[in-house]
């Protein structure tokens, strides 16, 4: 059963790597970063490795998809104001 979890979740993050690449919104791309970050410490918790995974967590997918929306937000507004 663990292992059809796992191995669905390797497809999903697979499937979110391509999207994540191939798409030209950053917003989206961000999103589906910070999800492929959760996917990540799923999979971590899976493979018995909690501390990996609450590191992931926090930084990987909390402080790093903040940092980035938090750019894009003032780079887009910068450009509206021009």
């Amino acid at each position: 059963m663990i292992g059809l979890i796992v191995i669905s979740i390797f497809i999903t993050l697979i499937i979110l790597a391509v999207l994540i690449i191939s798409n030209e919104d950053l917003p989206h791309s961000v999103i589906m970063l910070m999800g492929f970050g959760l996917g990540s410490v799923i999979l971590f918790f899976l493979f018995s490795a909690p501390d990996v995974a609450l590191t992931e967590a926090v930084i990987g997918t909390g402080i790093s998809g903040v940092v980035f929306l938090v750019t894009l937000l003032q780079i887009r507004s910068k450009e509206i104001k021009k």
